[in-house]
């Protein structure tokens, strides 16, 4: 085969490689699948902000409407000032439809818990925290890259690894569900917060 044919043929397995991890970010990002406290929560493009006046007395959560099971999702959180508490819940459940209280694993962003994964209302750290690598930047920016794919979680904050686990499907004490909505968070307990996710990307892994 020439060298031309070869190069023709590189091309177009490259490009069916990307075409298999498409991004699914319009998707997920749509707001028809989102939804939450409409007075705490704004979603504008690629960007989604919690605010607070005075404290909500309970977590509450913007949720995605569909179910996710293996993804790969990226994005920057800050949290104003440094206060408050945040973080994504990933393969979740919707527990309380009206005040938008969610239970199951959550990506962690707060002051010495960036990067780790707690169980929101299912027994607390799903792993030991590694303090060192929860510092984060308290005040700025922190970029963030999830990956779920099976029983196995993978979290990165600023290109450092905090989580890089199995954790088994409805065994032990804090399980991962196969699948479940993706949700953020504003905590109680602050008199006013403000969260924001930035530079969201999205892919669907399920269906690659």
């Amino acid at each position: 085969m020439r060298l031309s044919h070869l190069l023709a043929a590189f091309g177009l397995l490259v490009s069916l490689a990307s075409a298999g991890r498409a991004d699914d970010t319009k998707d997920f990002l749509d707001p028809a699948n989102w939804e939450g406290r409409e007075d705490l929560w704004k979603l504008d493009g690629g960007t989604i902000v919690g605010e607070t006046k005075e404290d909500p007395k309970y977590n509450t959560f913007f949720c995605s409407k569909k179910k996710y099971g293996d993804f790969e999702m990226s994005y920057k959180v800050q949290l104003r000032d440094g206060v408050g508490n945040s973080g994504v819940q990933i393969r979740s459940v919707l527990k309380d439809p009206k005040k938008f209280v969610v239970a199951g694993p959550q990506v962690d962003a707060a002051k010495g818990y960036f990067g780790l994964l707690y169980g929101e209302g299912v027994g607390g750290y799903m792993v030991k925290p590694k303090v060192d690598a929860a510092k984060g930047k308290e005040k700025d920016f922190n970029e963030y890259h999830v990956v779920a794919k099976g029983n196995h979680i993978v979290i990165k904050v600023n290109d450092q690894v905090t989580v890089d686990e199995d954790f088994p499907d409805n065994k032990g004490k804090n399980p991962t569900p196969a699948e479940g909505i993706i949700a953020f968070q504003i905590h109680a307990g602050f008199p006013s917060m403000r969260v924001e996710f930035k530079d969201i990307k999205f892919t669907d892994l399920s269906k690659k």
